[in-house]
């Protein structure tokens, strides 16, 4: 058994991990912790987790003994307790934004002040096994990507990297409320959320160095707040190389994911669901890609969604896990998604 603490384990993210490790066969939660909560029951504040754990919050500075610590509370990588841990040797996931990105100075554009851990960032391994597999069996340190970042990374990296689209690509990324996090403030309560599309980053959003970091494209970014809870989908809007055919990209896609457990190809000439769509991916850990293309105008857009708390986040951290540890890499992610809903 692995044992595993969940740090933050208050939020959406947390509880979405907490949902995952309970009752996934080969790990033991051995702490998930608060100290807005702490003293209090997981379950208080995670109602579907009610009958299948007695966990209290613990303080965050009060971390056990643990085979892995997945972080899901920002900047808790920095923090004594984590770093005494990971000293000791557990392995570190980080599902928060501080060591995503390994260069400083992209750091300090984007979240306007000094990178707190360049140490950890310069050797962490990006958290998306299907980009960084092999490294992910050996990591220490591990950064899951952003939720919009990692959707449009599967969608643009086979065909950046097979030299099918131009450098340049523009990414518009929708995002429910979940994405903000349970202390988002006034501005996600519901009479301020519902029924809005609210473009909150109109241009310049953090995600889009990742995703150039990622794919080694020049990628400018903006962010729409969709009247949705969960899910997250991204368009890529990118040009075509000379002579591309339809059937050039998904050949590309096919290849590229043929073997991948969690990322599905979805572009179809007919259906309800044609174009990857998040409502049916959420509670999954699945991303789906496809695409757009019209020949004779030369456009091609390419398509992602997913669960932002799914994919997008806990999900993910749960699928590096896996890796890590050399458990079968779809334990404790087998949940196929619902339709209706």
């Amino acid at each position: 058994m692995v044992d595993v603490a969940v740090v933050g384990g208050a939020g959406y993210i947390g509880g979405e991990l907490l949902r995952m490790l309970i009752p996934h066969p080969d790990v033991t939660v051995v702490a998930a912790t608060s100290d807005r909560l702490a003293g209090r029951r997981v379950d208080g504040n995670h109602p579907t987790l009610r009958g299948h754990t007695d966990l209290t919050y613990a303080p965050h500075d009060r971390l056990p003994d643990c085979d892995v610590l997945l972080l899901a509370a920002p900047g808790a990588a920095m923090s004594d307790a984590v770093r005494a841990r990971v000293d000791a040797g557990a392995v570190l996931i980080d599902i928060g934004p501080e060591l995503r990105l390994a260069d400083p100075a992209t750091y300090r554009r984007y979240y306007g002040g000094e990178h707190p851990s360049p140490e950890l960032a310069a050797v962490a391994v990006p958290g998306l096994p299907e980009l960084h597999r092999a490294a992910l069996t050996k990591a220490d340190t591990i950064a899951v990507p952003g939720c919009m970042a990692t959707a449009a990374i599967l969608a643009l990296q086979p065909l950046a990297a097979a030299g099918l689209i131009g450098p340049d690509v523009l990414v518009d990324g929708r995002i429910g409320s979940s994405g903000s996090g349970s202390q988002a403030g006034e501005v996600n309560q519901h009479a301020e959320r519902a029924g809005v599309l609210r473009v909150f980053a109109p241009s310049g959003h953090r995600h889009e160095a990742e995703i150039a970091q990622a794919t080694g494209l020049s990628v400018r970014m903006g962010a729409t707040g969709v009247d949705a809870v969960r899910g997250a989908q991204v368009l890529c809007r990118v040009t075509p190389a000379d002579g591309l055919t339809e059937l050039d990209i998904r050949t590309a896609y096919r290849a590229r994911y043929a073997d991948e457990p969690f990322v599905r190809v979805i572009a179809q000439r007919r259906g309800n669901y044609r174009l990857p769509e998040p409502k049916i991916l959420l509670g999954t850990n699945y991303c789906d890609v496809g695409f757009s293309f019209d020949a004779a105008h030369g456009e091609l857009v390419l398509i992602a969604a997913l669960d932002n708390l799914g994919k997008g986040g806990a999900g993910n951290a749960v699928q590096c896990l896996n890796v890590r540890m050399g458990l079968p890499e779809r334990r404790g992610l087998e949940f196929l998604g619902l339709h209706p809903i």
